[in-house]
């Protein structure tokens, strides 16, 4: 049994190994050629946190949707190029509405310029994306589009809160939906359909993006208070010193309405107080670490990845099932 990167999954085939790692690599070299510049500036901005690695969750996640169909049909690569064009760009407008400073264990790229060039950046990743999707035919301009509009709109409803009434748990998983979750299912769903898959099929790998996006999202949650920065490859507490409200600090929250304990209310008036101060954020993120939220956060991460999990139950037993099961599994693993 050998390993396929970048999260470990275990090939019990061969043959699968050798498509997806073929397939992985000639993404890479597909990012390389569309963040190319003719101004050496603008390549370099827009190269700078591809360089710094990541985990390529999204177009490992195409390049095993396509088995269930042709792996090596011509838009499979270009289409995980695309969903990974525009996760980074997200990450450049991210880390300025966040004033992030460390991003995949490098200085973002608004602390390394500034916000206008960070958005900038961030823009033109976008264009380089719509570029190569334009030769990806009008259904796949479609779906990209009405992901990035969840997507968009997910950051929007993250932005201004929960309406009156709402519980803030259910709006912020809504927020994950779209934020996370939009983008994952297209890269089940373009690699499925990219390969000609079945239509069921394609559905499937769709609706298991889905939920393994808001798994890995409450799974990042999870890190920014428990992990040091070598871990993550971002500052711990960026969320908690931004005010970011995230699962674990949601379910601090309702555990204090529920049980009205003084500990927790007392750590919610902490959360509610200037974080910037760094004695304040370190005593916060102490004692997040310790409380029965994070371990509830977890949990939520375990039961999205398990709906995951249960999706793909109709697709027939092969080893890209087995992968996508494992994924699953690491997905979790990264949350402890």
């Amino acid at each position: 049994m050998t390993v396929v990167e970048p999260f470990g999954l275990s090939a019990r085939d061969q043959a699968l190994e050798a498509d997806v790692q073929a397939g992985m690599a000639a993404v890479e070299e597909g990012l390389l050629e569309a963040t190319k510049s003719e101004v050496p500036f603008i390549q370099e901005a827009a190269q700078h946190l591809l360089r710094a690695g990541g985990k390529r969750f999204r177009p490992l996640l195409v390049m095993l949707a396509a088995q269930f169909g042709d792996p090596y049909a011509p838009g499979v690569v270009p289409s995980a190029v695309v969903v990974e064009l525009t996760h980074l760009a997200t990450l450049y407008h991210d880390d300025v509405m966040d004033e992030a400073e460390v991003r995949r264990g490098v200085p973002s790229a608004n602390a390394r310029w500034d916000n206008s060039l960070a958005v900038l950046t961030g823009d033109f990743l976008f264009a380089r994306a719509s570029h190569v999707l334009a030769d990806l035919g009008p259904d796949a301009v479609r779906i990209q589009a009405e992901a990035f509009e969840r997507l968009v709109t997910g950051q929007i409803l993250e932005t201004a809160g929960p309406r009156d009434g709402r519980d803030p748990i259910e709006h912020y998983l809504d927020v994950l939906g779209g934020k996370t979750g939009s983008l994952v299912a297209v890269a089940g769903r373009l690699g499925a359909l990219m390969a000609g898959a079945d239509e069921t099929v394609v559905d499937v790998l769709t609706q298991y993006g889905e939920r393994l996006g808001v798994a890995f999202q409450l799974a990042d949650d999870v890190l920014d208070i428990a992990s040091d920065s070598h871990e993550s490859g971002k500052t711990p507490g960026t969320d908690l010193r931004e005010g970011v409200p995230t699962m674990p600090v949601l379910r601090l929250r309702e555990r204090a309405g529920r049980l009205g304990l003084a500990d927790d209310i007392a750590l919610c008036e902490l959360l509610d107080s200037d974080l910037t101060d760094d004695a304040r954020h370190a005593e916060a993120l102490a004692r997040l670490r310790v409380h029965p939220a994070l371990e509830q956060a977890r949990r939520d991460t375990i039961r999205y990845a398990e709906e995951a999990r249960a999706v793909l139950a109709p697709l027939p037993e092969c080893d890209a099932k087995a992968a996508l099961v494992e994924l699953c599994d690491a997905v979790v693993h990264r949350a402890g």
